[in-house]
């Protein structure tokens, strides 16, 4: 039932990138709950026809875009067979240009960025520009152009509201008390399905196992991240830009009940930590709903039950990108964005079996020796300083997989 107040909000349209992503289902889901809040004007994905179509005839956005033409010729013969009425059939389109229209379209009051990768880059920095409320659930919008972003943030006025639960645990946080009296932030990360592994056994990590996350069920790309804590390391340089701290004011401990999903700490020493149920919708719905709070459709913690919480520092020889990501934030420029690319070239080649587990943290760090650091000044340059270090991990890539089948000895 709608609650009283609900009913003095007046509708507001969201743009959604990534619908079809494990973030974008939960958000439709937390929209499903909340009609009397939000309407989707426009669906954004890659290539996941078969459920953008599904979306399409329960939620009647004004737009659906896709990665091709193809798909979205694909798209246009599913909406046939599903006999939809032509009139009800959303605008259709593809491609770079498509998202950041359905980002910035003059009826949108919020975009909720999930699109994996850089693909959702120039759509939320163009969204952030107009001045448009962000819910960032990204890493990589502030990961490779986090300076250029924040700069239209501040220029715009734009709300940007985390959906990561670590940062989206943060911000709850910070309503607590001043700013300038907040000395640290604690990030809270699994440690994934290797947290208790030794480093002489790393090597014989398969994907398989990399892939068995202790905690969530997401995307490929960021669970092995997961596994390497190359995620946490992203975190912190997310965090960084998000709320104004030094590298060396951010730390990772391992909490593997993933309940307190962060804290700050003041400078007197009190601590404040933002804990919750293992559940995206939580996050999601607080940036949909902000500065106002609703009923959420999550579990709640059951505190008549007992329970324990662990807390340990990480390791840093046994997860060096971690280590990796504080030095690259630290040097700043397009260290990142390096980071990034060669952090995504690295886990395919892994899921690939080109490389071993430890050939992705390799991998990067030899990108990153490799690749000049130089500012961008434009989306445009963020976006070739990517594909330069894409295409410098490849052929680094190469030369591993080359290098391991020259070192297997051959019975004859």
């Amino acid at each position: 039932m709608m609650a009283p107040a609900a009913q003095l909000l007046e509708m507001k349209s969201l743009t959604l990138l990534g619908s079809t992503g494990s973030i974008g289902v939960n958000t439709l889901d937390v929209v499903r709950q909340n009609s009397h809040l939000y309407r989707v004007y426009a669906l954004v994905a890659g290539y996941n026809v078969d459920a953008i179509l599904q979306q399409i005839i329960e939620f009647r956005p004004n737009v659906a875009v896709l990665a091709t033409s193809q798909g979205m010729h694909r798209l246009a013969a599913g909406l046939s067979d599903s006999g939809l009425p032509r009139p009800n059939w959303p605008e259709l389109a593809f491609g770079a240009a498509a998202r950041v229209d359905a980002a910035t379209a003059p009826e949108v009051d919020m975009v909720v960025s999930a699109i994996v990768g850089v693909a959702g880059l120039e759509a939320t920095y163009e969204a952030l520009r107009r001045g448009k409320r962000v819910g960032l659930a990204n890493k990589e919008v502030l990961v490779s152009g986090g300076r250029l972003v924040m700069d239209a943030v501040r220029r715009s006025g734009a709300e940007l509201l985390p959906i990561d639960s670590e940062h989206n645990g943060v911000h709850q946080c910070l309503r607590a008390g001043n700013r300038d009296q907040v000395s640290r932030l604690i990030l809270t990360a699994s440690g994934g399905p290797f947290r208790n592994t030794p480093k002489e056994a790393m090597a014989l990590v398969t994907p398989a196992q990399a892939l068995n996350h202790p905690t969530w069920k997401m995307g490929k790309r960021i669970t092995i991240d997961c596994a390497t804590l190359m995620n946490k390391g992203f975190e912190v340089i997310e965090a960084c830009w998000l709320f104004g701290f030094a590298a060396s004011q951010v730390d990772v401990v391992i909490h593997p009940q993933s309940t307190v999903h962060a804290m700050i700490e003041y400078s007197d020493g009190s601590v404040l930590a933002q804990i919750a149920a293992t559940d995206m919708r939580m996050p999601i719905q607080y940036a949909l709903t902000w500065p106002e709070r609703w009923q959420a459709p999550v579990p709640k913690i059951d505190w008549s039950q007992p329970r324990h919480w662990d807390f340990a520092p990480p390791d840093f020889d046994r997860f060096p990108l971690l280590k990796l990501a504080y030095q690259c934030q630290e040097a700043g420029a397009s260290a990142t964005c390096t980071l990034n690319a060669a952090d995504e070239v690295a886990v395919e080649s892994f899921l690939a079996g080109e490389i071993g587990f430890p050939g992705i943290a390799a991998l990067v760090e030899e990108t990153l020796s490799r690749m000049p650091n130089r500012q961008p000044h434009t989306v445009g340059d963020i976006l070739e300083i990517d594909k330069e270090s894409r295409a410098l991990a490849r052929e680094l890539a190469g030369r591993q997989t080359a290098g391991a089948a020259q070192a297997v000895p051959v019975r004859v």
